[in-house]
């Protein structure tokens, strides 16, 4: 290859095989989204233990189960822009040792207030890392196969959390309920060191920030050393006027409809998931399972995430905003139905892994479909942003359920109130495609960088 002859970046990674050099981006992606699952979940399983040990009641501890919440939205918020500025690899290891750190600290909480703060900044380590982590991996993919991988990439979350359980329910009576958060946060600190050595910087987003073509070739050439025949670098997307920064490409009058529709399909999923994970067990008990039952059978619904991965094949095909539209509806469908099998324990647990698949795999598919559908120049804001206003659905989903029991509803008309939440989330999505039926970031125009 003549050394003047320019490689079109998407192109170049579309034509190669994903290779060792992906896999492992993709391993330690994979990784960071496990280990943001598992810290997420392990307050909710020390919980029991905080109640005995420090002498609470079960409202004492709302603050320190949401702080983390707050602080996901707040990390995701602010690290989107940050990373469209800074580059995904230095946000994604800074946020790591965030995570890290403030959840080994939180290991040696010694009051409520103490632990409090510390999830706070635990989860804007976490709120950062995500986004990023799909970012990066989107960036490395072929087109044909982005939503498969990045959706594989997100069944860590669930997995994670599952992993938590399991490990608390071992750890916590042998080592006691700090020995959870030390693990939580000695392995995001191990991580951080293969970080260092071997992640590397999207090269989309080096080639979009005019960085020396010396870097990118050294990139690119992990992929296949056919990129060493080349000194210049194209970019195919729609390229946004120079020096705009991610929020406003966004906000701007090409993305604006199709920002807000998934913004609000986001929020609305976690309103369903934070609503059935944190109150299924509750609700389960005093419709009349036996509590240990009514927690096994909770369990169920997070451990669904699997079916992302089918979503993710489906989306790679067809038209994505209609098969992710379509999971939404039938999560509406399939929640409202648990509330109608109150008595029937058989129904009872196949139709809350149903709703638990439908539920996940619509809301893991969303960020691999953010990924897909901004320029370089604003993805990192494009899909941080999603995820983080997305976050306040979760913290909408626990308020939610506390005030419709605290306004007498019954078990049915309860799960009948938040399955509305999925059919606003479906016609969202669809006025997404209605608005912009042929978005494709990678047929529009082209940007050229020369060096």
């Amino acid at each position: 290859m003549s050394r003047n002859q320019p490689i079109n970046i998407q192109t170049f990674i579309n034509v190669h095989p994903f290779g060792r050099f992906q896999w492992l981006v993709f391993f330690m992606c994979f990784v960071i989204v496990l280990l943001d699952g598992f810290d997420t979940a392990a307050i909710g399983f020390i919980a029991p233990s905080l109640l005995t040990e420090w002498h609470l009641t079960k409202p004492d501890l709302a603050p320190v189960l949401s702080a983390a919440l707050f602080g996901l939205a707040c990390g995701a918020l602010g690290a989107g822009p940050l990373s469209d500025r800074l580059g995904r690899r230095s946000l994604l290891l800074g946020a790591v040792v965030i995570f890290g750190a403030s959840c080994l600290g939180s290991a040696f909480a010694q009051s409520l207030q103490q632990l409090t703060v510390l999830r706070f900044v635990t989860g804007i380590g976490l709120g950062a890392a995500m986004p990023n982590a799909v970012t990066l991996m989107g960036e490395f993919c072929p087109d044909r196969r982005r939503a498969t991988i990045v959706n594989l990439m997100f069944c860590g979350f669930p997995l994670g959390a599952a992993l938590g359980g399991f490990l608390a329910a071992w750890m916590i009576p042998h080592f006691g309920w700090r020995s959870v958060l030390a693990f939580g946060g000695v392995m995001p600190l191990l991580l951080a060191v293969l970080l260092t050595v071997k992640m590397p910087e999207s090269v989309r987003f080096m080639v979009a920030n005019a960085q020396p073509y010396q870097r990118i070739q050294k990139a690119l050439a992990r992929i296949s050393r056919a990129a060493l025949g080349s000194e210049h670098f194209t970019l195919t997307e729609s390229a946004p006027s120079s020096g705009k920064s991610g929020l406003n490409v966004v906000l701007s009058k090409t993305y604006i409809v199709g920002s807000l529709m998934m913004w609000l399909a986001y929020f609305m999923g976690l309103v369903i998931f934070y609503a059935s994970i944190n109150w299924m067990p509750v609700l389960l008990k005093d419709a009349g399972l036996p509590a240990k039952s009514a927690t096994l059978v909770s369990a169920l619904f997070p451990l669904g995430g699997v079916g992302a991965v089918l979503a993710g094949v489906l989306m790679d095909r067809f038209n994505a905003n209609r098969i992710i539209a379509v999971c939404y509806a039938l999560t509406a469908v399939s929640v409202y139905a648990i509330g109608q099998a109150a008595g029937n324990m058989g129904a009872l647990i196949a139709v809350i892994f149903l709703a638990g698949v439908l539920m996940n795999t619509a809301q893991s598919s969303l960020p691999a479909l953010a990924a897909s559908f901004y320029p370089t120049a604003g993805r990192g804001t494009g899909v941080a942003w999603m995820l983080g206003v997305g976050r306040f659905g979760g913290i909408a989903g626990s308020f939610l359920v506390a005030e419709l029991a605290r306004r007498q509803f019954t078990f049915a008309d309860i799960f009948a109130t938040v399955a509305v939440a999925g059919v606003i989330a479906c016609v969202g999505l669809l006025i997404k495609q209605f608005a912009a039926p042929n978005m494709n970031v990678d047929s529009i125009g082209a940007q050229s960088i020369h060096h």
